[in-house]
């Protein structure tokens, strides 16, 4: 497995395949090179295919969230999210925030992170 912090050689079409077996969408190559273009992105490669992803959004100095950490299905439970979670943890310049989705909390209490704030959200309609 092959580990890339910062990894600015991710382009959208690579990403969109790879969310596309996680989360189904129908996304916007444009959009989604601009969105990595402003992440930091910790990733993780099996002979060079795309198998997980942890997006971080920060101002660099007072606020940082994890966007998605997203593992193909094939790959959780083998250690891979874990380590992207430890390379985030030693390479973030702000403390994090980020929610959870529901069933998952015990993955990241056991990979060190602490329950916070309650998450709320705002809902837009996407445009296309």
């Amino acid at each position: 497995m092959e580990y890339k912090v910062n990894d600015i050689k991710l382009v959208a079409s690579t990403f969109i395949p790879f969310v596309n077996q996680i989360w189904k969408g129908d996304y916007d190559i444009e959009r989604t090179q601009a969105a990595l273009s402003k992440t930091l992105n910790i990733t993780a490669y099996d002979n060079k295919i795309l198998v997980g992803c942890l997006r971080i959004l920060t101002d660099g100095y007072f606020f940082g969230t994890i966007t998605e950490l997203l593992v193909l299905p094939e790959y959780q439970k083998q250690g891979v999210g874990s380590k992207l979670l430890e390379l985030t943890k030693e390479n973030t310049p702000t403390m994090l925030y980020f929610g959870a989705q529901p069933g998952v909390e015990a993955f990241y209490e056991k990979n060190g992170c602490q329950k916070s704030l309650q998450s709320y959200m705002i809902n837009k309609t996407k445009e296309r």
